[in-house]
Parts: structure tokens; C-alpha cells; sequence
């Protein structure tokens, strides 16, 4: 990215209440991904229901939370997990990428879980980060594991009711959002320690690796993390570890930087039904942010 894009400020919009606050001893994920601290949570994979509600998930204690339209907190389930995202289906369930578990459904009218994928080819998977679902109910989702440039083996995968998992990608370092354009017809996944965004077509061959480039190339912080896209076709973009995150037009050229004035873990992005708000999650601190987008 060259070009410096205007930047915007972004509002908090609300925040974890304190009586959520985990309060225990850090636990495995919390020891080995944030030495040395206790965090009360770490929120990521926010998304919206057909309602309007806003929905996320706390990583290292297996926490999902439901947020009502007067800015309510609710626990709408707890687990022995690690979830990542969520992603509203057209039945009215979720389905949920979990770091141990795979790929779940999660169904909210009875606090259930169920497994659509525990793994590919007789092997667990390597840990699954983010996903996204398409108009046609396949789910797109990102197999991270712990890998990078050293050891850039992360996968795409592609699940289809009726006919299960295919393989898309194999050779992301660290492949973590991931979003489809609104014609559905182009995958964009974060490779988070590559700092860049790779586009590859949604239309995949039935055998072999699809063609894949780079979208969007970042600098500084750790990488991108979450991405969504609104109906005119610009891509946002959660830039971890930096405090902030960024709005590109359906070219790849920047059209805003949004600040999180507090905090610079920010790890996912949602659009406003209408496309025109941006809503940021920013995990350091436990807070979702608004902007008003150009």
C-alpha cells in the first residue's frame, strides 16, 4: 500500500461489562499466545444476525456473547473451547470455527453445538482462525495452525453440505479473515504473516491449487486479521496489532484508515447492513468501535 488513505476516528460504541471479566489464572491460551499477563478476554469473529443483533466470541475461555440492539450484553453460551468466528447460516444457526474443536454449528435456540468438520484427510486440523459464509451456504474457513514464513503451510478449505470438505489452498502463512466480493465471485483471505491480503477466484478447479495474489499488501503491526466486505464491493480490513483498520474499494486502493483512539489489538471488522458503518473489535481493552465510513 503507497498511497496514505484519509484517516477517520473511530467512537466506542460499547464494551465488555465487568461482571463478564474472566477473573481466574490464565489458562494455555492466554500463557502461551500473551506471556506473562491475564487477560479478562480476547473478542474476535464479530458478526451480525438477521435481526440486527451483534454477535462474537471471547478465544481463550469459550465464550460466546450476544450484544441487542440498546447495547445489552448476553452469554449465550459457554464451552471447553477456543472459538475464533462466527458466521450466521440460513437455517438461523451459526456455523463456528473453533482453534481445538474444527468446524461447528452452533445453534442458538437451544446453546448447542454440533461438529460439521473435526478434520481433513484423517488429520486434525492444524487450528482453524476465521471463516465466512456464502449465499449458497458453503462455508469458507481459514486452517492456521501456528504457521508463517518459515513454515507457510496454512489451508483454505471449502465445506458443502451434502459433500463435505475440499482443499483450496495449502500454502498461506498464517491465513486468517477471509470474506467473499458480494457477486461471490472472489475470496479474499488475510495472510496475517505475510502482512497482506491474497485474492484467488471462488470458482475453483475440481482438481489442483487455484491461482492466488496478492491483494492488498500492508505494512507495520502484526498483519491483517478479520476482513468483511458491504455491497459496494470495498474490503475492510482488521490490522492487528496495530490500533486500526482500513477500508479499500473493490480495486484494492485505500479509501480510509480508521483509528481506534485506545488499544491496538484489533481483530475484526463487520459492516452496517447498508454498508455505510464500519464496527471494529478491539480486544486489549474489550471494546467494539464505530466509524461512519466516506
Amino acid at each position: 500500500m503507497i498511497v496514505r488513505p484519509p484517516i477517520l476516528t473511530a467512537e466506542c460504541l460499547t464494551q465488555l461489562p465487568a461482571d463478564l471479566h474472566y477473573r481466574g489464572e490464565p489458562n494455555a491460551w492466554v500463557r502461551m499466545t500473551r506471556p506473562g499477563q491475564r487477560l479478562h478476554s480476547f473478542l474476535e469473529g464479530m458478526c451480525f444476525d438477521a435481526s440486527g443483533q451483534l454477535w462474537l466470541v471471547d478465544v481463550p475461555y469459550g465464550r460466546i456473547f450476544r450484544i441487542s440492539a440498546d447495547g445489552a450484553w448476553t452469554l449465550a453460551h459457554g464451552y471447553d473451547g477456543e472459538p475464533h468466528s462466527l458466521k450466521p447460516m440460513r437455517d438461523g444457526c451459526f456455523a463456528l470455527v473453533d482453534y481445538r474443536h474444527g468446524l461447528l454449528r452452533f445453534d442458538p435456540r437451544t446453546a448447542s453445538l454440533s461438529t460439521l468438520a473435526g478434520g481433513f484427510d484423517g488429520q486434525p486440523f492444524l487450528g482453524l482462525s476465521d471463516l465466512t459464509v456464502a449465499a449458497n451456504g458453503d462455508v469458507w474457513f481459514t486452517d492456521s495452525g501456528r504457521t508463517s514464513l518459515t513454515d507457510p503451510t496454512g489451508r483454505v478449505f471449502r465445506y458443502r453440505a451434502g459433500s463435505g470438505l475440499s482443499l483450496v489452498l495449502a500454502n498461506v502463512p498464517y491465513p486468517n479473515g477471509i470474506a467473499l466480493s458480494p457477486d461471490q465471485g472472489f475470496v479474499y483471505v488475510a495472510a496475517t504473516r505475510a502482512n497482506a491480503v491474497w485474492r484467488l477466484s471462488a470458482d475453483v478447479p475440481a482438481t489442483g491449487f487455484p491461482m492466488a495474489g496478492t491483494y492488498v499488501q500492508l505494512s507495520g503491526g502484526l498483519g491483517p486479521d478479520g476482513l468483511a466486505t458491504n455491497g459496494h464491493g470495498h474490503l475492510a480490513v482488521a490490522h492487528a496489532q496495530a490500533g486500526r483498520a482500513f477500508l479499500f474499494d473493490q480495486r484494492g486502493d485505500p479509501l480510509a484508515e480508521i483509528r481506534v483512539p485506545d488499544g491496538t489489538w484489533v481483530t475484526s471488522v463487520a459492516f452496517s447492513a447498508a454498508g455505510d458503518r464500519l464496527y471494529i473489535v478491539e480486544a486489549q481493552r474489550g471494546r467494539i468501535w464505530q466509524a461512519d465510513l466516506p
